[in-house]
């Protein structure tokens, strides 16, 4: 009957006691994701969120889709863009990709 299912065999015992450093090798790799990666992001989130809260009208930005503009009105969670003469629309503040310096946009 062993044809169907195989001997048992016994194996060796491990080779000694593992080393420290194979052990700390998932914290050190964990602390090296969190210094490249997590932190640097949560870095940009934090500046992002205080230029959001700092703008005003007249600031000069530029959306995350693209599309710049003068700030004309600003409320809770939204903001009035003016893009062209007589055209304005409304897009949220975290839409806001960034500030441009003052006279960046030139007038039609």
């Amino acid at each position: 009957m062993s044809f169907f299912i195989s001997d048992a065999h016994a194996q060796a015992a491990a080779g000694g006691p593992s080393s420290v450093f194979s052990l700390a090798l998932p914290f050190i790799l964990l602390a090296v994701f969190y210094f490249l990666m997590i932190r640097p992001q949560q870095k940009r989130v934090k500046e992002h969120k205080a230029m959001v809260e700092a703008l005003k009208k007249g600031d000069e930005v530029v959306t995350s889709g693209g599309l710049g503009g003068t700030i004309t009105k600003v409320g809770d969670g939204f903001l009035q863009v003016q893009v062209a003469p007589n055209v304005e629309v409304t897009v949220q503040q975290n839409a806001i990709a960034s500030l441009l310096p003052k006279g960046t946009l030139k007038k039609a």
